[in-house]
């Protein structure tokens, strides 16, 4: 299902917590809402979910309003918060069953709902312990499988990987890219790492304005300006090997770059092509010993972005 956000603002007092966004995704899409801690991609998740109404705009979720249909949205939501609540005493298949009833599932499926779910979420090794016996990589599984067991066509996960050591943090990344096949996923996050390995468009918002709305690709277009290469030639005067790569077709700039026998060449156009390089070396008989394109940083950009505003 599409979602469609229209000048969505939330405020408290005279402090915007959210201040008129507005964003389409599309059925399908795995959208990161990246921002710093309390930016407002929790405050905006809460709105989409229904669980707080926004002081001015709409959010449509398919044909339904969240102000006029918010029963029937929540029937096509999965939802994880960040501070994921989950009751520690209950033994996971109990608590996937009452999770299932919560969700109106049938009786007759809801067993095979929670082996289904066990089994996508990667349970089997630890489903007879009891959530509290979890770890918190384990934990969050459940947390996933919850949001998912009344096969909703839409994911909300608000920082799903936060707390989590490497390890898990891959094991959720992976288990998020195979749901997306299937479902439109919407995750917040505010390492920038999961959103270069999961994303196909980014938002980015800033003090509860939405300051970019790209893929992690066009991101790098817009911001980070001409493309940089690195090129490593060992040859004689430095001076010289410069003068020669500044005059190549498509090239800005040339300087002495920081390693040993190092230059960067920043370009101002398409006519640039690697070949010439090589071109270059052997008619002055130069040993071409590295040569690698530069590519901003997400890390970077989020910087740019945000300290812009």
């Amino acid at each position: 299902m599409d979602i469609t956000v229209s000048g969505l603002t939330k405020k408290y007092g005279s402090q915007y917590a959210v201040n008129d966004i507005s964003f389409e995704v599309k059925t399908g899409e795995i959208l990161g809402f990246l921002g710093a801690n309390g930016a407002g991609k929790t405050t905006t998740m809460k709105i989409l979910t229904c669980y707080m109404a926004p002081t001015e705009g709409d959010v449509k979720v398919g044909e339904y309003s969240i102000h006029k249909s918010p029963e029937q949205i929540k029937k096509h939501i999965g939802y994880l918060p960040e501070h994921n609540p989950l009751y520690l005493d209950m033994p996971i298949v109990e608590y996937l069953s009452f999770s299932a009833a919560l969700q109106n599932v049938s009786k007759a499926q809801i067993n095979n709902k929670v082996k289904e779910m066990i089994v996508t979420c990667g349970l089997q090794p630890e489903k007879h312990k009891k959530i509290g016996e979890l770890s918190k990589g384990y934990r969050q599984r459940v947390g996933l499988a919850q949001a998912m067991i009344h096969n909703p066509d839409i994911l909300i996960l608000d920082e799903p990987t936060t707390g989590l050591d490497p390890n898990q943090i891959i094991e959720i990344r992976n288990l998020i890219r195979n749901i997306g096949k299937e479902k439109t996923v919407i995750f917040s996050t505010h390492i920038l790492s999961e959103v270069e390995a999961l994303c196909d468009r980014v938002l980015i918002i800033n003090e509860g304005s939405l300051v970019a709305d790209a893929s992690p690709q066009e991101l790098r277009k817009q911001v980070s300006g001409n493309d940089v290469v690195k090129v490593i030639i060992e040859a004689g005067e430095k001076d010289a090997v410069l003068a020669q790569l500044a005059l190549l077709p498509g090239v800005a700039l040339a300087d002495i770059g920081v390693a040993a026998n190092e230059y960067t060449i920043e370009l101002n156009s398409t006519e640039f092509n690697k070949r010439s390089i090589f071109d270059l070396c052997v008619k002055n008989k130069w040993y071409l010993t590295g040569l690698t394109t530069e590519e901003a940083k997400l890390e970077d950009i989020f910087r740019k972005i945000t300290l812009k505003q």
